[in-house]
């Protein structure tokens, strides 16, 4: 039976009351994309990443049914949106307990559904266990569905299930698609939107990279993002989830799992705590006026293995973005004016071009071209490294990586990836990777840790990273490697072999003479320590940060004991940019030229702790007391 709960919606107050004080303070007046992008920076900060097979323990939180059909007598069933029946009992039932993999018919056991299909991201980590769009379903509903989009189904009904959900043609408005797709019941489909929806926010900067257009058979698959990182979905599409959301407003089952999922991922869906951000975020008015070229394309920096490019700022606000071009190929997206180019040949002549983009996706006209050649060589890293691998007792596991390269690298096309032993089939095997994101500046490092270990020296807090992806289960016999895109960076142990007697049961910390990753494994270049050994994890040491001779600058007093933060040095005026990011990599503080008139920073709200200053490219450690 149907349990029945009303609202006022018309008071704020009742959806908003357990979001934690200040969680979206940043997004505060902002509008359209900019809203959203800031969004993702929000709900991505800081996350927890648990391992698909935790799911079915979570789904004891997240998804019991104590709002349709239940008594008091058993609130162990699981809330299943694609069988659930809100106005009468269902013909059955299912517990945690009751995963399969396969069904022949209802009713006989649950799936883990990915609301948005796991072949569009490739089954990786973090997407792979998203509790936010990851949820439990029949699981002969599951397999029926297959990859089909959501949508709005035709005449042709082809499948038929017991809440009234079904599979058939295709038949939303202005779809070009005519393939199949899943329409849940009216009761849900508010709920789906804003999962999907979710998916966007949670997932910006990796979505062009995700598959995005599978074909237009009758039966065959299509998935419906269009490969942009802010609109997100096909038009067609969008339209749909805004009216689903629409129609099927924030339920208390929504608000509850809201709550619920935020003490286990320590993120949020923002569409729950404020539906109206849909509205502002994709209702927007479209320019018809062409975007302005940019100007004055030039690189401000120019190394063996990448290029910094600049170019002039357009004085059109409407511009949301630039894409750029390496000879005559799309690379990336940027929203400031500036880019780093990076994984380039030494000795080698690129040409680049930007244009700039309207959020209608209206393109300007090509900039200048610009010709460029990288050194033959540099002091810089060519890419990031592995600086420590800690294995411990039980889940104590952590990674440090570190980067040297000379600019700020983006990690959202680096992935960790970790190598099995199966003992039926005697051979080994790799799972789905799992993906870094965000940004690690320069002369920084980061922690990638097991959100179940116990180690004395850092917390899950600290860490720049907590997964407990596969990658960050190993034991000392697996090999584990730092990968960009499909290519091997950084390799700790070899290739279809047990690294037991090289990894296992230690900690190993690079030595500081090595500067640059290594794919062909030396234990050489490591220094061992006993299992558990973490001191000084996530943090440079002194020779690579303080004792350089040739830092033009330094900080004093160092510690800091005041409000204020000085640089001693020549040609202070001539810094661009001050950066100060905590040890875990994240940044607090960036100022533009921010010696221009005095010498110092102020580092008032500072939290007592180690911090690194990046003044261009020098960074400087320094204390806060």
């Amino acid at each position: 039976m149907k349990k029945t709960l009303f609202f006022i919606f018309c008071n704020p107050v009742f959806f908003f009351a357990q979001v934690p004080i200040g969680y979206y303070d940043d997004a505060s007046g902002l509008t359209g994309y900019e809203l959203k992008s800031k969004l993702h920076e929000i709900i991505s900060a800081k996350t927890i990443t648990w391992h698909y097979g935790d799911l079915p323990n979570f789904y004891r939180q997240t998804d019991l049914d104590q709002y349709y059909d239940f008594d008091d007598s058993n609130t162990t069933f699981l809330l299943d949106m694609y069988s659930a029946n809100p106005n009468a009992t269902a013909p059955y039932h299912y517990t945690s307990e009751n995963l399969i993999s396969s069904a022949k018919v209802e009713g006989e056991g649950y799936n883990r559904e990915h609301m948005m299909p796991q072949s569009s991201f490739n089954s990786t980590y973090p997407m792979y266990s998203d509790l936010f769009f990851v949820i439990p379903t029949d699981a002969k509903i599951n397999q029926l569905r297959s990859n089909y989009p959501y949508g709005m189904a035709g005449s042709t009904t082809f499948h038929l299930f017991t809440n009234g959900s079904r599979i058939g043609n295709n038949a939303t408005p202005d779809s070009p698609y005519t393939g199949r797709v899943y329409e849940p019941i009216d009761e849900f489909k508010g709920d789906i939107a804003r999962s999907l929806l979710y998916y966007t926010v949670r997932y910006e900067g990796k979505l062009n990279s995700f598959n995005f257009f599978y074909g237009n058979s009758p039966s065959g698959d299509r998935n419906p993002l269009d490969g942009t990182e802010e609109k997100a979905f096909e038009n067609w599409y969008l339209q749909m989830l805004l009216q689903w959301h629409q129609n099927d407003p924030v339920s208390q089952k929504e608000f509850d799992r809201n709550n619920i999922v935020y003490g286990i991922q320590n993120n949020r869906n923002p569409f729950i705590d404020h539906p109206e951000w849909v509205n502002v975020i994709w209702t927007q008015n479209s320019g018809t006026i062409t975007p302005t070229a940019p100007e004055n394309l030039q690189s401000s920096q120019t190394s063996a293995y990448f290029i910094k490019l600049t170019w002039n700022a357009t004085e059109d606000a409407k511009v949301l973005g630039y894409k750029i071009y390496q000879d005559g190929i799309y690379i990336g997206y940027s929203k400031c004016e500036s880019f780093t180019v990076d994984h380039l040949v030494p000795n080698t002549n690129y040409q680049f071009t930007v244009k700039a983009y309207y959020n209608d996706y209206s393109e300007s006209s090509t900039s200048n071209l610009l010709n460029e050649t990288t050194l033959s060589e540099d002091t810089y890293a060519k890419d990031l490294l592995i600086t420590k691998y800690l294995e411990g007792s039980e889940n104590n596991k952590a990674l440090e990586i570190t980067n040297r390269t000379g600019h700020a690298v983006d990690l959202n096309k680096y992935r960790i990836g970790i190598q099995f032993f199966n003992t039926l089939t005697n051979s080994y095997y790799t799972v789905a990777d799992y993906e870094l994101e965000g940004v690690v500046e320069n002369n920084s490092t980061f922690v990638i840790l097991n959100p179940n270990s116990n180690f004395e020296c850092i917390t899950n807090d600290e860490a720049k990273f907590v997964s407990a992806a596969p990658q960050m289960t190993f034991t000392g016999n697996n090999y584990v490697e730092l990968r960009y895109l499909n290519t091997s960076v950084d390799a700790l142990g070899f290739r279809y072999a047990d690294n037991y007697a090289t990894l296992g049961d230690v900690s190993l910390y690079r030595s500081s003479t090595v500067t640059n990753p290594n794919t062909s494994f030396s234990l050489a270049e490591w220094q061992s320590y006993p299992a558990d050994y973490c001191d000084d994890l996530g943090v440079l040491s002194a020779t690579e940060v303080l004792n350089n001779k040739n830092f033009k600058f330094s900080i004093v007093p160092n510690p800091v004991v005041d409000d204020y933060l000085f640089v001693k040095g020549k040609d202070l005026e001539k810094i661009k940019t001050a950066i100060v990011t905590d040890m875990s990599g994240k940044q607090i503080l960036r100022i533009s030229f921010p010696f221009k008139n005095f010498n110092r920073l102020e580092v008032q709200k500072l939290l007592p702790g180690i911090y690194i200053l990046q003044l261009d490219n020098q960074s400087l450690k320094f204390l806060k007391q």
